[in-house]
C-alpha cells in the first residue's frame, strides 16, 4: 500500500473533517468535546504551524496537525495530533504520519515534540511512541474524561527533534 505524505490543500478540508471528527465523536483520544463544524475546518487545519495528510490513491485517509505546545520561551516545544480512518487503522500510516511530523517539526525550528494527553487504553499509540524512541515523561492519574464519565490516566511523552 503506497501512502503519501503531503501539506494539505483546500480540496482535503471535507476528507480531514470527516476523519477528525470520528476520533473526536469516539472519544477515546482527542481531548475535543465538540465537532469541526463545516465552516470552522479549514480555518482550524490552516492555523496550525504544518498540517499534513496521508494520502493513498488520491484518497485522505490520515492527518495531522503540528503546532507550538506553548509559547514564549517553550515556544520551540511542539505538540501533535494524528488521526487516521478508523476501516484502514494498524497498516502503518500513523507511523508514517509521526515520522513526517518529526521531519517537519525540526524544519520549522521546534526542538522537542511532546504529546501531554495520550489517554492511556490507546495502546496502538503508545506502542507507536515507543517504538519511534519517544521518552515517556510520566502518567496523569484519572484525568481523561470519557463517554461514560468514568475517568482514566494519562501519559505523557517527548522527542527531542
Amino acid at each position: 500500500m503506497e501512502i503519501v505524505i503531503r501539506k494539505f490543500e483546500k480540496k482535503d478540508i471535507g476528507e480531514m473533517r470527516s476523519i477528525w471528527n470520528s476520533v473526536v465523536e469516539d472519544a477515546d483520544a482527542f481531548p475535543q468535546i465538540e465537532v469541526l463544524k463545516p465552516e470552522e475546518a479549514e480555518t482550524f487545519f490552516a492555523s496550525q504551524s504544518y498540517t499534513a495528510v496521508a494520502e493513498k490513491n488520491g484518497e485522505v485517509v490520515g492527518l495531522y496537525i503540528l503546532h507550538p505546545n506553548n509559547t514564549g520561551r517553550c515556544a520551540t516545544i511542539a505538540n501533535a495530533s494524528y488521526a487516521v480512518r478508523k476501516n484502514i487503522r494498524g497498516c502503518g500510516i500513523g507511523e508514517k504520519l509521526v515520522l513526517d511530523c518529526l521531519v517537519q517539526g525540526a524544519n520549522l525550528g521546534f526542538h522537542v515534540l511532546q504529546f501531554n494527553a495520550v489517554v492511556k487504553s490507546n495502546t496502538a499509540a503508545v506502542h507507536l511512541y515507543e517504538k519511534l524512541g519517544f521518552i515517556h515523561l510520566g502518567t496523569i492519574p484519572g484525568c481523561y474524561e470519557k463517554k461514560d464519565g468514568t475517568f482514566e490516566d494519562l501519559l505523557l511523552f517527548y522527542h527531542r527533534l
